[in-house]
Order: structure tokens, then C-alpha cells, then sequence
């Protein structure tokens, strides 16, 4: 009989000993690759192993992001945390389990199926037998391959899977012990750096004497070509060495940038890679066509703390800590740029500020290692400062989404293509498409690399959730990879979802007001998948859609459905709002299906900080540009939403209907930005493309 397929993690980890031990204070330590960046993975993952094992929830250990004793499951992105690692420690725990119960079984002498599971203890006819996991682990070969073939257990079965649970990071986050900002090992010392102001620039000179009176302490000044790291016992000295440094230091080579390089628009005179996904060019003209052109601008990760690591150099071994979203892609990343053999690094997670996506937390990390390396046996501690943190990061990219729509005769589309001018959503170190930051400024720096997207089959970058999932005869997309942008890009949280969605939400509102239907019921004659009309369904039940007023009063109602890449969890949402001079959002109703749910309150908090991120994104954020870089260097010149701007939101679960677990970290993003998009529109009476939906663009939508 051939052995079931397993998940890619469970593939590319064949050992049980990197999933799974028990300790001798008779707890299990359960290992995830995937780290806790605020989803509430570690308290999700957690539940699975103790239903599995049915051990209480108190005896898991969860270790995540540790190289020497975990499994590499790459980096914790693209909601994958709970479909890919939750599904391969469900397995693993039912494997040890049944194996656990097989010695057992031989000990005393009866069929494993004659055993119980109790808090860890096997039990025979109901009586404790004096054999739990502890007694019989020693004897269990754990070093073998997991085989996949022990079945978990059905749903119904689960006793804390489906249960509201309090997430196990949060203690020590409240209390300010769990962050890598807040970890002081005796003797540290604190580093921060000057940053190259762009690849190819070098430092002419450094007037290290000014850098030193500035500081007003003791100071070490690290220097490799254009590497420079200011070091210090004092934090704040440190501090003001850096914050003084650029004032005396003439770089050669710089760049030069204008307000123009900002707009996405100006993505579309670039040098591009093109393609075209689907179906092949139309050969016969449009019979009733109708377009839509949305853009979205640079975004920041805008993490409410910096980037920080820590990094120690002892006898020829480093150890990193750092809130990275893998730790051992990182692993791999400063081997290469250290030119270090891999097993002479560990690489270990600790929490950070939080972000989703791409931001600095590995670049930190090689500043942290460059320096440790150079003054070895101490621990350094290297932050970044909040002008280094926006000014850079990789930042999500702008978009400019096109949509030809050609519509049959009762007006519902024939024909779809999507047209995209995008800059790459992954420059990942290791992807083959970016570096660490660092390595740029070093003597030898890397040559550039062509920039490349992930592909459809991954979901896609500026590609994701292009391919609408209505019923549409045809479509295509055309993708213009732009080759060379103004400033560093890379994943921001559901990476081309956001625009696309805006775009193709925005276009069923259009077509929908073309043949004089009602947006929900438009929809709903278009799309034929009994989920996706579930929750489009409830949404409209939600929200009191019947009650919509007219368009053009001041105050909208807006809705929009999309399912995360096509391929993860379905969402619908609807927004209200009032518009004047701004936008105010008065309530968000959201309404999800990501089949079996392990933490329903965890679930909760996603939906709804997907929609807080996104509101924010659709009606504030702009990464903005001068003649030196980015500009927005802090949080005047980059605002985000407030607290006080916060709508009252309310985001359902379906019932999973014994479906598997669906990723739903980013799935209410794109929803809620094109359910505010088209709030406005009924709001105003005239349709806004061009996000943020600022006040200047308002008044020249009005005008």
C-alpha cells in the first residue's frame, strides 16, 4: 500500500525527533518551523498536539524558530501556519500516539485498541496501568521518517480544537519579557548603524572625531568599506552617534529620486518582464466593453517597534536572535553572507513589534553578526533606529490593475483580462530576487539580480487573487514585472491580493449599475460555488444590505467577496461609511469560512486586524519619496489609522462543515479595502480608483 501524501514540511523534515519529545518533567515539547509574528500560531499549533495526543494543553512545550532543534518550514507567510505546520504536527502526534500505544500494548500484554488516552496516561478497561507516553518513550525510535499512515482524529472528536483559548504569548508580551528589544544579557553591548544610502553608493569620508564629540561616551566605531556600526556599552550613546553620523558623512553615487518615482502611474512607463497567464489573446472585437483602472502606492510594514537582533561570535560559533519569520532561511542567508559554514550558526525566534511580510528584522540580524563577528565573545545588541526602520525596509509595492471586461447580452462578463505594472513582491534573501542589506555596503557586494515573482502555483505576487472567482467564461492576465523600481520591495501582507480585489470588487459594482441590478444580487447570479455564495449571502444578511439607502446621500454601504488566492479561506465584508471631506468608516461586518477552525477567538482577532490593517492601507497609507529616498521617515510623515478612527466591527466564523482548516490570516484584507472603496462610491455618487482615499482625492472626485 502505497503511504499518503504528506505535507511539504513533513517531506522536507523526515525525522520525528525534530517534531516531537518528551521531556522528563513530563510535559512534550512540540516543534514548528512557523513563528509567532501575532497570529496566534503558537496557541493554535499547541491545541493540535494536545488533541492529538490527548495530553492537557498545560503539558505542551511549543518550541518555534529554533535551527538546532526544529524543523526548517522556511518562512511564516502566506497563511500557511496552521494549513502546513498544523497539519504536519496533527500527523506526527497521531503517528507517535498510535506508536506509543503499540508499546504499551506489548508491555501489557493486550491489543492497543484495549487502550485510553488520559492527561498522557494509558488506560485499560478504564484503570490506570502505571504506562503513559514517559515510560514508553525511550523505547520508540524517533529518528525514523514519519510514515503518515496513523489517522488523526475526526473533528468531532476534538475536546480543545474549536475551543476558545488564550493565547500563550500574550503574558509575557504585556509584561514587556518576551520582546528581542528587551533581552539584556550581563555585558551587552548596544550597536546601531549608518546606513548606505543606496546600493552603489559609497563613503567618501567620516568625520569620526565629530561622531565621538557628538556621542559623549565610550565608543566603538565599526567600519568595513561602507558598513559603518557605531558600539557602545550605553545604549544612548550609541543612539546619538548614529543619529548624528549622517551629518558627517559624504557619500559618492547617490541616487536621485522625485515625488514623481512615488506614484504607482509611473510604473507604467518602465522597463518590464511581460507575460500573459490563461486564456489566449482575443481574436474578435469586443461587443459591450467596460474597463477600470486602480492603483495602489508604496506601502511601509510601519512595525510599531524597530528592527532588532541580538548576535554573539564564540569560538568560531555565532548564535542570532532575532523576531525574523524564519529562522532558518536566515540561518542559510548569513552563512552566505558571512561566508560561515551553516552549522556553525544557530538561529533562534523571539518576538518582535509585528509584521506581516517582509520588513527589516533580517537585515538587523546581519548588522547584529557583522558586528559580533568583529568584537567576538560579547553579545550585541543591534536596533534600528524609527528613520532607519522606514527609510529601509522593503516596502510593498505600488500597483496599477487594469480591468477589460467584455460583457455578453444580459450584461454579465464574456471575456476578463487583468493588466498588471507591479515592481516584485519578493526580495527575500535566498529567493533568488534580493540579499540581506548589508551585503550591499561590503567590500564585495552582489552582483544585482533580475527580479522574479512568486509563481501562480505559490499563489502568486503581483498575480495574487487576479483571476476573479465568478463565473467567467474566459480571462486572462497580462503581467508587467517592472525590472528596476525606485526603492526596495518585497511581501507586505497578502501581497497583490489587496489591489486585485479592490480592482475586481469594483468592477462588479460597475457592472451591476450598468444593467440596473442590486451589487449583492449581480454577484450572486455570477457565482456558482456553494461557499463563496454563503458567505456573500450572510454578509448581506449582516449588514441589513436591503436597507441600502440612495447613492450620492453622504453616507454608503459597500460590500465585496473574494477567496484568499483562490485557494485559502473565503471572505466576505461590508462597510458603512460617512463621507465629507474624509472618510469615516462606521462599521465593518465580516464573515468567513476557513473550514475547521482551531482557535475561533484567534480566528476572530485575524479577520478583524486584517480589517483594521486594510482600512488603514485604503485610507491613509503612502510611502512618499524626495531627491534623497524615502521621505516618511516617521509618524507625521507616515500616519496610520488611529484608535479613535477604529470602526465597530463584527467578523462571524460559518460553521467549517467538516471541511479542512483554510488560511485566513490575510483573507480579509483585499475584501475590506474594496468593501470601503465602494462604500464611498455609493456614498459620493462618483467612483474613487487611486488609493488612499484621501481628502485631496475626494474633493477631486467631487469637483
Amino acid at each position: 500500500m502505497n503511504a499518503p501524501n504528506l505535507p511539504t514540511s513533513l517531506v522536507d523534515n523526515p525525522r520525528l525527533d525534530r517534531w516531537i519529545h518528551f521531556n522528563p518533567d513530563r510535559t512534550v515539547r512540540v516543534a514548528s518551523g512557523k513563528v509567532e509574528i501575532g497570529q496566534g500560531v503558537l496557541t493554535a499549533l499547541s491545541q493540535i498536539a494536545a488533541d492529538e495526543l490527548d495530553v492537557p494543553l498545560d503539558r505542551v512545550r511549543l518550541l518555534s524558530g529554533d535551527t538546532d532543534h526544529g524543523p526548517d518550514e522556511m518562512y511564516t507567510t502566506s497563511s500557511l501556519s496552521i494549513q502546513m505546520s498544523g497539519s504536519s504536527i496533527r500527523l506526527v502526534c497521531a503517528e507517535v500516539r498510535a506508536k506509543a500505544l503499540g508499546r504499551a500494548a506489548l508491555r501489557l500484554n493486550c491489543n492497543p485498541d484495549d487502550l485510553t488516552v488520559v492527561d498522557g496516561q494509558f488506560l485499560q478497561n478504564g484503570e490506570a496501568t502505571g504506562q503513559d507516553y514517559w515510560t514508553v518513550a525511550g523505547e520508540i525510535d524517533f529518528s525514523q521518517a514519519p510514515t503518515g499512515e496513523a489517522k488523526p482524529k475526526k473533528a468531532d472528536a476534538y475536546k480543545i480544537v474549536g475551543k476558545d483559548v488564550p493565547r500563550l504569548d500574550l503574558p509575557a508580551k504585556v509584561t514587556g519579557a518576551a520582546y528581542v528589544h528587551d533581552v539584556l544579557p550581563r555585558g551587552v553591548l548596544h550597536a546601531r548603524t549608518l546606513r548606505q544610502p543606496n546600493p552603489g553608493a559609497t563613503l567618501a569620508s567620516l568625520d569620526e572625531a565629530a561622531i565621538r564629540r557628538a556621542a559623549k561616551g565610550e565608543l566603538q566605531i565599526v567600519r568595513e568599506a561602507n558598513f559603518v556600526a557605531f558600539v557602545s556599552p550605553v545604549e544612548g550613546v550609541a543612539q546619538a552617534a548614529a543619529a548624528a553620523a549622517p551629518a558627517h558623512a559624504r557619500w559618492d553615487n547617490l541616487r536621485q529620486l522625485t515625488p514623481a518615482h512615488q506614484e504607482a502611474a509611473w510604473l507604467m512607463g518602465q522597463p518590464a518582464e511581460d507575460r500573459r497567464i490563461g486564456a489566449p489573446p482575443r481574436t474578435t472585437a469586443p461587443n459591450d466593453l467596460a474597463q477600470i483602472t486602480v492603483s495602489r502606492p508604496y506601502i511601509a510594514h510601519a512595525s510599531m517597534g524597530p528592527s532588532c537582533a541580538l548576535a554573539e561570535f564564540r569560538d568560531g560559533h555565532l548564535t542570532v536572535q532575532s523576531h525574523g519569520q524564519g529562522m532558518h532561511p536566515l540561518r542559510k542567508n548569513l552563512a552566505a553572507a558571512l561566508g560561515l559554514p551553516a552549522d556553525s550558526i544557530t538561529a533562534k525566534h523571539l518576538h518582535g513589534p509585528g509584521c506581516y511580510g517582509h520588513n527589516g528584522a533580517d537585515d538587523a540580524a546581519l548588522d547584529a553578526a557583522l558586528v559580533a563577528m568583529r568584537i567576538p565573545n560579547r553579545t550585541i545588541r543591534l536596533q534600528w533606529r524609527r528613520e532607519e526602520e522606514f527609510g529601509f525596509e522593503p516596502v510593498g509595492p505600488a500597483m496599477v490593475v487594469t480591468l477589460h471586461v467584455d460583457l455578453d447580452g444580459k450584461g454579465r462578463p464574456a471575456d476578463w483580462t487583468t493588466e498588471i505594472w507591479s515592481c516584485t513582491h519578493v526580495q527575500r534573501p535566498g529567493s533568488g530576487s534580493g540579499y540581506l542589506l548589508a551585503t550591499e555596503a561590503l567590500p564585495n557586494p552582489p552582483p544585482e539580480v533580475k527580479p522574479t515573482d512568486p509563481t501562480e502555483q505559490r499563489g502568486g505576487g503581483g498575480t495574487r487573487n487576479a483571476v476573479p472567482l465568478y463565473d467567467v467564461p474566459s480571462h486572462r492576465i497580462l503581467h508587467h514585472l517592472v525590472q528596476r523600481g525606485p526603492v526596495r520591495t518585497s511581501a507586505l501582507r497578502g501581497l497583490g491580493a489587496l489591489p486585485n480585489v479592490y480592482a475586481i470588487e469594483m468592477m462588479m459594482d460597475v457592472l451591476a449599475a450598468r444593467v440596473g441590478e442590486d451589487p449583492v444580487a449581480y454577484r450572486l447570479s455570477i457565482l456558482s460555488e456553494p461557499r463563496a455564495r454563503r458567505v456573500v449571502e450572510r454578509i448581506a444578511a449582516m449588514s441589513n444590505w436591503k436597507a441600502r439607502g440612495p447613492s450620492g446621500s453622504g453616507s454608503g454601504l459597500g460590500m465585496a467577496f473574494a477567496r484568499y488566492k483562490n485557494m485559502a479561506a473565503y471572505c466576505a465584508v461590508a462597510a458603512a461609511v460617512t463621507v465629507d471631506e474624509v472618510v469615516r468608516v462606521d462599521r465593518v461586518w465580516c464573515v468567513a469560512d476557513a473550514g475547521l477552525i482551531v482557535n475561533p477567538n484567534g480566528a476572530r482577532n485575524q479577520l478583524e486586524g486584517g480589517i483594521v490593517q486594510a482600512l488603514s492601507w485604503t485610507l491613509k497609507e503612502q510611502v512618499r519619496f524626495d531627491d534623497r529616498g524615502i521621505a516618511s521617515l516617521d509618524w507625521d510623515g507616515y500616519p496610520i489609522l488611529r484608535f479613535s478612527e477604529v470602526p465597530e466591527i463584527e467578523a462571524e466564523l460559518v460553521d467549517g462543515g467538516g471541511n479542512p482548516t483554510l488560511g485566513l490570516g490575510e483573507c480579509s484584507c483585499g475584501p475590506t479595502a474594496a468593501a470601503v472603496g465602494n462604500a464611498v462610491a455609493h456614498a459620493l455618487g462618483v467612483r474613487i480608483h487611486d488609493m488612499p482615499l484621501t481628502r485631496d482625492r475626494i474633493l477631486k472626485a467631487l469637483a
